[in-house]
């Protein structure tokens, strides 16, 4: 008799369990290109494990939305299709990252007003993938809605992405573990059994609101340590600039899906390093390619942790770099401002930062809801807002008098 699944070995959550149907999908070649999509961009540079890729947190997250299903099966809330939709969904959520992912989907929003979810829409209705999801027996309309977050009831999208997600879960177990740093430890498991829906809204029995609270404290140390961390963000910022200015020549934000499902970290870094012509901005993108290549970062000169309301837009960044430039007297083009910002609070799938959460109590005969807003929840209300990290970077040469120009024109910021 042939075996109908395959236990994939996995260092985060031991085996992984992949059935028939979901194994055409992660065999297509479009999913495959996943393996060389590393998922934290290049942090490797600064945490050399970092080397963890798209594909394999995909099929955690999967795992993981499998277990919250499974939990909720348990309840009587979902039943077995609904499990399987929400396994595929789960394996799919990622499909449309391009290269570097949010670095690349950075440039294409900017050019484009194109994200990683429309991108994955069209992967799903468009590609192979959705002829192996129609011969497999799915609605692969309602599974591209589900994965990106459109679908009802509106649970069903937050296992996925959201406050409660596998998404979530699955990448600060990962992050963590292939960083080697120690903040990520987090209680999935307790989790997933004590899901809840309330008004056909995910929620939480109360009991569980401690591993949420960790949950919540390890994203945001996280953030600071890792994701946000000045070194890797040099070396993002040099592959931003890089692509930015290559663009043009080589048509990156206006591929066919052919060409974009293609694209992988390699690819496009093999292309910005042997980039050909005279113009200038040619020329630097291939030597930002290059020094990034050789871990030729450059350096952090100034950096504040900003309060909540501040916000920097793209104008604002292009009028700082300009001051820095005239009182540093070097070029606007050597000095860069990052300004870091993300939710304190994981977005939902509505995109929204979370205000509250679904706290549910059982006693014998019935469950006793209760939305309790974040404020209300002393560790996760302290973290409540955005995260902005102001930095401003240049190279080695010209260290000393930026750093002296920032500080000047930045010091008093708040």
């Amino acid at each position: 008799m042939k075996k109908s699944h395959l236990d994939i070995i996995d260092p985060i959550h031991d085996f992984i369990r992949v059935y028939d149907p979901e194994l055409k999908i992660i065999d297509s070649p479009v999913f495959q290109r996943l393996r060389g999509i590393r998922q934290l961009s290049g942090a490797h540079l600064t945490y050399p494990g970092a080397q963890h890729t798209r594909f394999e947190h995909s099929l955690g997250v999967m795992h993981i939305a499998s277990q919250a299903g499974q939990a909720l099966k348990e309840k009587e809330i979902l039943k077995t299709d609904d499990i399987e939709n929400l396994r595929v969904a789960a394996l799919l959520h990622d499909i449309g990252h391009g290269p570097f992912s949010h670095l690349f989907e950075e440039i294409l929003q900017q050019r484009k007003k194109i994200s990683h979810e429309e991108m994955g829409r069209r992967i799903i209705l468009k590609t192979e993938l959705g002829d192996i999801l129609s011969k497999s027996g799915y609605d692969k309309k309602f599974i591209t809605k589900l994965a990106f977050g459109n679908s009802k009831p509106q649970f069903m999208n937050e296992i996925i992405s959201g406050t409660l997600s596998a998404d979530i879960m699955d990448y600060l177990l990962r992050d963590g573990y292939f960083t080697g740093v120690e903040h990520a430890k987090i209680d999935h498991k307790r989790i997933t059994q004590s899901l809840e829906v309330h008004q056909k809204k995910l929620a939480l029995e109360s009991s569980a609101l401690y591993s949420f609270e960790s949950m919540m404290h390890s994203r945001y140390q996280m953030f600071k340590a890792v994701y946000f961390h000045k070194t890797v963000r040099s070396a993002e910022v040099m592959l931003l600039e890089s692509i930015r200015l290559a663009d043009k020549e080589l048509g990156l934000t206006s591929l066919n899906l052919d060409d974009y499902v293609k694209l992988t970290d390699e690819s496009l870094l093999f292309k910005l390093l042997y980039l050909s012509g005279d113009s200038d901005e040619l020329k630097r993108a291939k030597e930002f390619a290059q020094d990034y290549q050789n871990r030729r970062l450059l350096k952090c000169v100034f950096e504040r942790i900003l309060t909540n309301m501040t916000k920097l837009g793209k104008m604002k960044t292009n009028e700082l770099r300009t001051k820095i430039s005239k009182k540093s007297l070097v070029n606007k083009n050597e000095i860069f401002i990052d300004s870091s910002i993300t939710s304190s609070i994981p977005l939902g799938s509505s995109k929204k930062e979370s205000r509250s959460i679904i706290l549910v109590t059982k006693d014998v005969s019935k469950l006793h809801a209760e939305k309790i807003p974040i404020s209300k929840i002393p560790l996760v209300s302290q973290m409540s807002g955005f995260m902005n990290i102001l930095r401003v970077y240049t190279s080695n040469r010209n260290r000393k008098k930026v750093e002296i120009a920032a500080k000047s024109i930045l010091g008093g910021l708040r």
